[in-house]
């Protein structure tokens, strides 16, 4: 029998949806349009123009030593033209995103390759050769997993993902990278992702109602849908922590659970 690819247990909303950023046949849906220029400038790496700085010669250049794994493995762009690693952070507000951090892990894990990412509190990390993150942060900051109001793009000073909201909306951001502008009824940013100031303001959209997002955001909330409304889901989280419990202390016990 073929392997079927397994992503997620559960049949309630906050499942469904992990199921759909998990699975890379799934295309995730489009929902604005912000210029690569733009993209290039929240991030800070680089000037829109700008060549891409290297950290080695390009592999078709280069004299490495003879290597199975690497006639198998088609490299990413960026690695073959020797790019340097750099990253986008996003934050995740608690109140209903579209996804929450370990999510954002399996996403990335699931449907990119060449990427090195880190889950915290309340943000996620990915790094990637340049050229590649740059399409990539673009795909991430255009589609269904970024919310204008609950989701931040933050290299530093990162906390604030479960403050309350302000009076529009908007997740907490020590640093004010992002602002609600009242004529235009969207969210512009007037600093980049590490906080330093922009030479212009980068509008990223209308935040979604409230309504909308508890319809198909991943997390689990007691005032939303509760994990314990999902028997399927409870039942795999105790299994994940009992092997983790018994794996750590009592790892002769693990075999047949």
């Amino acid at each position: 029998m073929a392997y079927k690819r397994q992503f997620y247990p559960g049949t309630t909303s906050p499942a469904v949806a992990r199921r759909r950023l998990m699975d890379p046949k799934v295309k995730l849906q489009k929902l604005r349009e912000v210029p690569i220029e733009d993209v290039v400038k929240l991030m800070g790496h680089r000037n829109p123009g700008e060549d891409y700085k290297s950290i080695h010669p390009p592999i078709e250049e280069g004299s490495e030593p003879d290597c199975p794994i690497r006639k198998l493995v088609t490299p990413i762009d960026g690695a073959k033209h020797g790019d340097r690693i750099r990253y986008i952070q996003f934050t995740d507000s608690v109140y209903f995103a579209p996804v929450s951090p370990y999510q954002r892990a399996w996403m990335y894990l699931s449907r990119y390759r060449g990427i090195d990412t880190g889950t915290l509190s309340g943000r996620q990390i990915i790094e990637v050769r340049e050229r590649d993150l740059e399409k990539m942060a673009k795909e991430f900051i255009e589609n269904e997993t970024f919310d204008a109001a609950l989701t931040g793009i933050r290299g530093a000073t990162v906390h604030g993902h479960a403050c309350r909201l302000d009076e529009n909306g908007l997740m907490f951001d020590a640093w004010q990278r992002y602002l609600w502008d009242p004529k235009r009824k969207e969210v512009k940013y007037v600093k980049d992702q590490v906080a330093l100031p922009l030479d212009k303001e980068i509008f990223v959209g209308a935040p979604a109602s409230m309504e909308d997002l508890k319809k198909r955001t991943t997390i689990f909330r007691a005032d939303g849908v509760d994990m314990r409304d999902d028997k399927e889901v409870t039942k795999y989280q105790h299994r994940i922590h009992k092997l983790r419990t018994l794996g750590g202390y009592q790892p002769f016990k693990v075999k047949g659970v």
